[in-house]
């Protein structure tokens, strides 16, 4: 199984991503997992969420987790994507899909990758206010680290 990883500023389309991780399975599976991560507007709060990265280095570390997943659940196929540049509420910012014979290996393998990419993956979220004010940084939350910390 080759991973499939992406990190691109275009929107995806979830039902494509998961027709292509299927077909990429090969019939194997029994469970696929599809999470997709939005863009909250924070109660009217936000505009949007400016996303960073570092092109090379953001690719090579978040490879390296899905390779992790891939050895330690027996995934027929996985796919990440994740978006930079300025995304809008309700927009997605990440996309997550595994897929395996047995629905426990494909949820489990889905909640380390998000857990890696909400806490560690090289990625810096910045608010854009509804008021046209730019915020600060976003943290990984107590919650996000807690969860993090089970795998």
């Amino acid at each position: 199984m080759t991973p499939r990883l992406c990190i691109q500023s275009e929107p995806f389309d979830v039902a494509a991503e998961i027709a292509a991780l299927s077909a990429a399975a090969g019939g194997r599976a029994g469970a696929v997992v599809t999470f997709t991560g939005l863009c909250r507007d924070e109660g009217g709060r936000l505009a949007a969420l400016e996303l960073e990265h570092y092109p090379g280095m953001a690719e090579e570390e978040v490879g390296r987790v899905l390779a992790q997943a891939a050895a330690r659940w027996p995934l027929d196929a996985a796919t990440v994507i994740h978006r930079h540049g300025l995304i809008r509420p309700g927009e997605g910012i990440v996309l997550v899909l595994t897929a395996s014979a047995h629905r426990a290996a494909a949820f489990e393998a889905a909640s380390f990758l998000m857990d890696y990419l909400k806490t560690r993956a090289p990625f810096w979220k910045r608010e854009h206010l509804a008021d046209g004010t730019v915020g600060g940084w976003v943290e990984a939350t107590v919650q996000d680290e807690a969860a993090a910390g089970r795998w």
